[in-house]
C-alpha cells in the first residue's frame, strides 16, 4: 500500500477524478492539481526559510553569549 500524504485529500481527488468525464473537466482537474502542488511547495519552502532564520537567530544568541 502506498504511503499517503498527510495532505493529500485522496477522497476528494477521486471524487473529482470520477466527475472528470469530458475534457474541460479533466483539464480543470488537472489544472487544479497542478496549481494545490504549486501551493503545497511554496508553503514548504517558506517553512524551510523560517526554519533557517530561526537556527541563525539561536546561534547568533548562543555566539553573542559566549562572549
Amino acid at each position: 500500500m502506498r504511503h499517503q500524504d498527510l495532505g493529500f485529500d485522496y477522497a476528494r481527488y477521486k471524487r473529482l477524478l470520477a466527475e472528470a468525464v469530458d475534457e474541460p473537466k479533466r483539464l480543470a482537474l488537472i489544472e487544479l492539481l497542478i496549481e494545490e502542488r504549486a501551493m503545497d511547495r511554496l508553503a514548504a519552502q517558506r517553512a524551510a526559510e523560517r526554519e533557517a532564520l530561526t537556527a541563525m537567530t539561536v546561534a547568533r544568541v548562543v555566539a553573542g553569549s559566549r562572549r
